[in-house]
């Protein structure tokens, strides 16, 4: 049976031997193939991988060479520092001990750039521009901030010292109430006289007679009644006992001075700012720092309340408030119903008069009256069509003036919340100020003059310009005390001081009646704010040349000079009280100094 099985099984077939060969062979190939796929493809992966680690390596050491530069950066400016410091230190005691030292070309007054800067406020020139350059930096070709510090440009000029060129002559809302009714008169208000007490309004039309309109147009809803201020006494002119002037009109480019050449009795320093007093005239005044303000943005004004207690500075996207005797911030003013993308600068605050308020303008074209106790906004002024540059508030309390690019001055009325006036002009307005009884309104422009309006009537009463007027755009204006003089600062690097003469019974369309009485030369850049102490004794500017003179408003002579910021000095601002004044400065900074008279120490 076996034999039979055997004999069934077919004889094997020697094609199908072949095909399994060949198929095993093709399967044993791209096996093969495979591996070396898998192979490569790891080797690949393997590189990629090397390479990847490689390339993070590189990123980790060059951000390790990064830091260690960085690191020696700050070491070498610490270095730096403490040596200023050590010679600073140094020279005090050798002039303590009579020994003159051999000036130096480090100097102690040697600042070091700042931190980096925010966009600078400065204003754009002419209608086709009309402050278009509000926070675009301008170089030296706008009244913005002042480029930063080079190394080279730490302190004035190193030269022997040398008489400057003598300058030259002057040109011949949402509620009714308020409880600023009950105010009673106090102290100056923001550096100017007392003001008279509040007083109602009269109804329309009994006021004074009607006298054709100037370039104004007047919107009249009731009057204003305030006293005759004609019997204020002129500017005091300080007279230091014994002492007389070296020569009639001496040079007042202080910033030229070499500090290390002058004698100790010709300047002031502190740790990282400098006053030099004119060398020319008998020095009367000595100044300090009191308070160093850090901000996060350009500081772009400063203002006292008629208390001298607070400070308010205003910046990006919020108002600040500070204790002026401890330095210390109290409150923070800021809208949260503003969009939170983008820059809002506060250009301009302002106190009430009896303290409970602080007006701001800012470039969103609304004005906000703070309820400072509550931290909550109590009126809400809109109307102008461009951002707000300057606020300031009349002395009775009850009414904002207000200054826009959009080529409009505004008065407001606070108790009742409403518009009273709006007063045009050909160009933008940059500065208002109220004279200290309130019947006067003031304004800078861009087309180079100073305007004065009557707030009784809302007519065009003075336009101080050429030919003895500004050459440039004009950017503070402020009152004196005495309410019958003005001073107004421009681009054109010069300080004017008027005297009006607009006769209180008689309306003129803006005749000009006021008359220049000095002109104020030496600052060697823009001129952005001016104001003037409480007794009037002194003229103050502030400029994009980062300096802060005083100036004599009877001579027309510089005082003092004073570095403190590492760029523009873009508001000063008098105290009411203590002989303190404060500086915004485009450095990020504001500071309260005092002043007071010189004891030849």
């Amino acid at each position: 049976m076996y034999n039979t099985h055997r004999g069934m099984v077919p004889a094997p077939n020697s094609r199908l031997t072949e095909l399994l060969d060949q198929l095993r062979q093709e399967f044993e190939s791209q096996s093969r193939n495979t591996g070396e796929f898998e192979h490569q493809f790891a080797l690949w992966n393997f590189h990629a991988i090397l390479n990847s680690s490689s390339l993070t390596g590189q990123l980790q050491e060059m951000e390790m060479i990064r830091q260690k530069v960085y690191q020696l950066e700050q070491a070498q400016i610490k270095m730096k520092q403490d040596y200023e410091s050590e010679i600073r230190l140094l020279r005090h005691e050798l002039e303590s001990r009579g020994v003159q030292p051999i000036p130096s070309h480090m100097g102690a007054s040697a600042q070091h750039t700042g931190p980096a800067q925010a966009p600078p406020p400065a204003l754009g020139h002419g209608p086709s521009n009309l402050f278009g350059g509000i926070m675009a930096n301008q170089g030296g070709s706008g009244p913005g901030l002042a480029p930063p510090h080079s190394q080279d440009q730490q302190r004035p000029p190193q030269h022997t010292l040398q008489q400057p060129a003598p300058a030259a002559q002057p040109g011949a809302p949402q509620h009714s109430q308020s409880s600023f009714g009950g105010y009673q008169p106090g102290p100056a208000v923001n550096g100017y006289g007392p003001p008279p007490p509040p007083t109602a309004s009269p109804g329309p039309g009994k006021g004074r007679g009607r006298a054709p309109p100037g370039p104004a147009t007047p919107q009249q809803t009731h009057q204003l009644a305030y006293p005759d201020p004609r019997a204020s006494p002129q500017i005091a002119r300080p007279t230091p006992p014994g002492q007389s002037l070296v020569r009639e009109r001496p040079g007042n480019m202080l910033a030229n001075w070499n500090l290390d050449d002058l004698p100790p009795t010709q300047k002031r320093e502190g740790a990282d700012w400098f006053a030099v007093f004119n060398p020319e005239v008998p020095r009367v005044l000595d100044v300090e720092l009191v308070h160093h303000l850090v901000h996060d943005s350009v500081v772009c004004c400063v203002r006292f309340s008629r208390d001298g207690k607070y400070l308010a500075t205003g910046c990006n996207r919020s108002a600040q408030i500070f204790d002026v005797s401890t330095g210390q911030n109290v409150a923070t003013l800021q809208d949260e119903n503003v969009d939170k993308d983008g820059d809002l600068y506060i250009r301009s605050v302002c106190f009430s008069p009896d303290g409970k308020y602080l007006a701001t303008g800012a470039e969103d074209k609304q004005i906000r009256v703070w309820d400072i106790a509550a931290r909550t906004i109590k009126h809400i002024f809109t109307g102008h069509e461009q951002d707000i540059y300057s606020l300031d508030f009349a002395g009775n309390g009850r009414y904002i003036a207000s200054g826009s690019g959009d080529k409009t001055v505004r008065l407001w009325d606070i108790l009742d919340g409403k518009l009273v006036y709006t007063l045009s002009i050909e160009d933008g307005v940059t500065t208002v100020a109220m004279s200290p009884d309130g019947h006067y309104v003031a304004a800078g422009s861009l087309d180079k003059s100073v305007r004065v309006w009557d707030t009784t009537t809302g007519y065009l009463v003075e336009r101080l310009e050429n030919p003895d007027g500004h050459k440039d755009s004009v950017y503070s204006v402020a009152f004196a005390p005495n309410g019958r003089d003005l001073v107004s600062g421009s681009l054109d690097k010069t300080i004017k001081l008027w005297e009006l003469n607009v006769p209180r019974n008689v309306h003129h369309g803006g005749s000009k009646g006021g008359k220049c009485l000095r002109t104020f030369e030496g600052h060697k850049d823009f001129v952005l704010s001016v104001c003037l102490t409480p007794d009037g004794q002194w003229v103050m500017s502030g400029s994009k040349d980062r300096g802060v003179q005083f100036w004599d408003p009877m001579t027309g002579n510089a005082q003092m000079m004073l570095q403190g910021h590492k760029n523009s000095v873009i508001s000063v601002a008098p105290s009411p009280t203590n002989n303190l004044f404060a500086t915004g400065s485009g450095d990020m900074r504001a500071r309260i100094w005092r002043y007071s008279s010189y004891t030849g120490r």
